[in-house]
């Protein structure tokens, strides 16, 4: 009888030791898995923005990825932010995005494009494949091998950029508030749309015209997903929308779907959009 009872003292001395050292272990597991159930690990993400924006488009979607545990850098490339010079290369802005991730020496990022940020991540992916390991296009533009990002636009709105371009005298191109309003922050507020146009500047005209060569971009097999906001008509929805259309450019590729317009849910919704670019991030 003492016997057993001594193996019974034993036996539960190491239950509780055991769990004294998984304990630590458990709660990091809980603290990673989400309201969805699924377990994550902490990502490292670089955001690249869209035409007429800057970096600064990121700033409140990048704080809830951080509250999520995540790493973000929210690169800025040639011809915007600080930098006020139209004519810019798309040569330039990709060189600026890859010199960026090499200066801090990143590896096992999700490169994000939003809008024509799909256009350079698409071209910084052919400069430094093995530090990326998975591409996001965000409402994002995926040219085809030889295709400019203007390709990919309808004839009235290709039409119409190319006026305004010929109209700007330095080979820009700055959004009418009507079709900012209507098109690109089509679910604000009146009162939201005016505050998020006085942030927009002229944009660089010649990287959207630019046609790319992409065969290195095509032959890669890095992972991609596509991002897709049910409600953005910065594309007309159809034929030419971002999903399927551009899309399906990808080939092979994971689909997220979140709902909002262009630009309006990164600033109203920053913890909805970063919640879906995790989904879309994730291993």
């Amino acid at each position: 009888m003492k016997w057993i009872n001594k193996s019974i003292v034993m036996t539960l001395t190491l239950a509780v030791c055991l769990l004294l050292i998984l304990l630590p272990w458990n709660q990091t597991q809980a603290a990673a898995v989400k309201s969805n159930g699924v377990s994550e690990k902490p990502l490292t993400f670089v955001l690249v923005h869209g035409a007429w924006a800057d970096a600064s488009f990121w700033d409140e979607t990048a704080a809830e990825l951080r509250k999520l545990g995540h790493t973000v850098y929210t690169p800025e490339y040639a011809g915007h932010g600080e930098d006020t010079q139209t004519n810019v290369t798309h040569e330039q802005i990709t060189k600026s995005v890859v010199d960026f991730i090499n200066k801090k020496d990143l590896h096992d990022i999700v490169l994000l494009g939003h809008s024509f940020g799909g256009s350079v991540i698409q071209k910084v992916s052919e400069q430094v494949p093995n530090r990326i390991k998975r591409l996001v296009f965000l409402d994002a533009f995926a040219p085809l091998d030889g295709q400019s990002v203007a390709d990919q636009f309808p004839a009235p709105i290709l039409q119409a950029f190319e006026q305004l371009r010929a109209a700007s005298g330095n080979n820009s191109i700055m959004l009418p508030f009507s079709l900012f309003r209507d098109n690109f922050v089509n679910t604000a507020s009146l009162a939201e749309a005016q505050a998020l146009y006085k942030k927009v500047k002229p944009e660089p005209a010649g990287p959207l015209f630019q046609k790319l060569d992409l065969k290195k971009f095509y032959s890669l097999d890095i992972p991609k997903s596509y991002l897709y906001l049910t409600e953005d008509t910065a594309l007309p929805q159809g034929p030419y929308g971002f999903h399927p259309t551009q899309s399906s450019h990808l080939g092979q590729f994971r689909y997220i779907e979140g709902t909002g317009d262009h630009m309006t849910n990164f600033h109203t919704q920053p913890k909805m959009i970063a919640e879906k670019i995790v989904m879309a991030g994730r291993d």
